[in-house]
């Protein structure tokens, strides 16, 4: 086996294969050449190759979201690090662990107008659970031999050779690198490694030269000690909320659900995104509460808030909680909350199934008209759903109609930002579908980057479901060697923003249309066959039909199916949806 003669880069690699981050994305590049070697040639590694930083880091998030564990990114020094700021971001807001391996050059060479060359020290401060900083190896023989080195470099060196210390930055590296990894693992997020490399970069070597010490994680759910004080609090309550937002599928045990929706006091709201499925759920908030009048939300009020999982996405009952205050919030999650109603009081620092097996022993159902009141409201919403749908023309909502009642059972369901998110809430989504969104951010850059990356990282069949401005932003997403056969795309191309139709706004007027709805004629259909995807479009319900019949069969290129709908009709249907259904 070949290995990179680095000592530094060495290290990296072995404490990376000891945590067994096993998926490594490689953006080509000459200052990462060391780490590069090391990985490419150890058999224990999965390598991939992606030219785009920014769809690298999104593909290896759409990894790390599937295997749960971190997965490690590697670049050269420059500006090819920040092109990993979105996708860090997102890991960071959703929890996913994240390994950023950036190389760099030695701290002598930083701002004196060197090449490709920013700093990278702490680059992600604001968005990171911990920045590594690593010192370079000392040169013994570039320490004997000044001429061609700075003073200030040449008296550093010569000082630390006649100390001793490279040891002592051995060892310090080491530290610094463990400590990352295990951050990583232990708060479920982001962590970036800066590794700086001298020059020559390519040398290889048949032996390893340095044996780095593997330091574990520490791994522990902290276990509450007063669940008898909130069970009594709990007990008491007559109208009790629970709110779940972006959970992985399997989360929560089915008999904890079962066990809350037979309380009549407990409403249960859950988001496409939560995984969870229940006759007694509320799955489609904002069908049912964003009709209602003063009234009708003080009927809804609950006295307690108990939400599990990440961001959620309806502004509605985000607006409702905040406006109508319980008198207590209270959040379940490893990793802390965020104060989204401005009530937060408590936050049970441990996963959702070591509470709720606590917890719930201890609480005892109470008779209250509060779940089965609003049952029965949303029964009728529902009821008036499906006559809605049936009187309206083509548009997004009717696609969206179609499209989720032919997905098969048994798929990964990748869903980007903005309007797309926002139809699927609207709709009871069959609960055999694991559904995924980056809600960390929220943004529409590298949605199709991670629904790949997460296709590679699990067994199951995936569709993205996907807008026009979102696809075209990320369209380079189609560039990799990775893409399993059986990955399906399908966009809804309104030709434009379509979600900026449904806001508050002066629509139909040039400026609205070139500045905010971004009118295009843009198709994927050249792309397709650039990035050898079988294409197919419609502009019918009847013809979306037909191709989906034969959309999911097997294929031996990826598919995508394009769905143009009417921008102008998109945002009367949804607007006149609300009122009608209530």
């Amino acid at each position: 086996m070949k290995y990179p003669k680095i000592p530094l880069a060495q290290t990296v690699v072995q404490l990376c294969k000891a945590k067994q981050i096993q998926h490594i994305i490689l953006s080509p590049g000459s200052r990462n050449a060391p780490l590069t070697i090391g990985f490419t040639h150890d058999d224990y590694f999965k390598c991939y190759s992606i030219v785009d930083e920014r769809c690298a880091a999104f593909f290896a998030l759409g990894i790390a979201q599937q295997i749960k564990a971190p997965v490690a990114v590697v670049c050269t020094s420059g500006s090819a690090l920040l092109n990993y700021y979105p996708a860090v971001s997102e890991a960071f807001y959703s929890h996913i662990p994240l390994v950023v391996l950036s190389a760099d050059r030695p701290k002598y060479l930083v701002g004196i107008g060197d090449g490709q060359t920013i700093n990278q020290k702490d680059v992600f401060k604001n968005h990171i659970q911990y920045s590594a900083n690593l010192k370079l190896d000392l040169d013994e023989k570039k320490s004997n031999t000044q001429d061609d080195l700075p003073i200030m470099k040449n008296i550093e060196n010569r000082l630390e050779s006649f100390l001793g210390l490279q040891q002592n930055i051995q060892d310090y590296n080491e530290l610094e690198i463990n400590k990352a990894i295990n951050i990583a693992v232990e708060n479920e997020g982001p962590v970036h490694i800066n590794i700086p490399f001298e020059e020559p970069l390519y040398e290889r070597v048949d032996a390893l030269t340095v044996t780095p010490k593997v330091i574990q994680p520490n791994v522990e759910n902290v276990v509450e000690t007063d669940y008898q004080s909130y069970a009594n609090i709990w007990n008491l309550s007559k109208r009790k909320l629970v709110l779940v937002g972006v959970l992985s599928p399997n989360s929560i045990e089915q008999k904890y659900i079962n066990q809350l929706a037979e309380d009549d006091s407990v409403l249960m709201m859950t988001e496409t995104t939560s995984n969870l499925h229940h006759p007694k759920i509320i799955s489609s908030i904002d069908k049912l509460i964003a009709a209602l009048n003063t009234d009708e939300f003080e009927l809804l009020k609950p006295e307690i808030v108990l939400t599990f999982g990440g961001l959620i996405v309806s502004k509605k009952i985000k607006r409702f909680l905040r406006d109508y205050s319980p008198k207590h919030h209270w959040h379940v999650a490893k990793n802390g909350a965020n104060n989204t109603f401005f009530v937060l009081n408590k936050v049970f620092k441990q996963s959702e199934n070591s509470f709720l097996s606590s917890f719930l022993p201890l609480t005892t159902p109470s008779k209250s008209d509060y779940q089965p009141f609003w049952l029965n409201q949303f029964k009728i919403r529902e009821d008036k759903h499906k006559t809605y749908l049936n009187t309206i023309s083509f548009s997004d909502l009717k696609a969206f109609d179609s499209i989720l009642s032919a997905i098969p059972n048994q798929y990964q369901l990748q869903v980007s930002n903005s309007s797309t998110i926002r139809y699927l809430q609207l709709f009871d989504v069959n609960p055999t579908l694991d559904v995924f969104c980056n809600r960390g951010t929220s943004g529409i850059d590298g949605s199709t980057s991670t629904a790949i990356g997460a296709a590679v990282g699990h067994t199951k069949p995936t569709l993205f479901i996907t807008g026009d401005l979102s696809f075209f932003y990320d369209s380079n997403a189609l560039w990799n060697n990775y893409t399993p056969k059986n990955f399906r795309i399908i966009v809804i191309n309104n030709q434009g923003g379509g979600i900026f139709r449904i806001l508050p706004g002066h629509k139909n007027t040039a400026n609205f249309d070139y500045y905010f709805e971004t009118k295009h004629h843009l198709t994927a259909e050249h792309l397709c066959k650039m990035y050898s995807f079988k294409y197919a479009k419609v502009t019918t319900e009847e013809d979306l039909k037909t191709q989906l019949q034969d959309f999911f069969k097997d294929n031996d290129t990826p598919k995508l199916l394009e769905v143009f709908t009417p921008s102008k009709l998109n945002d009367e249907v949804l607007l006149q949806y609300f009122p009608f259904v209530k």
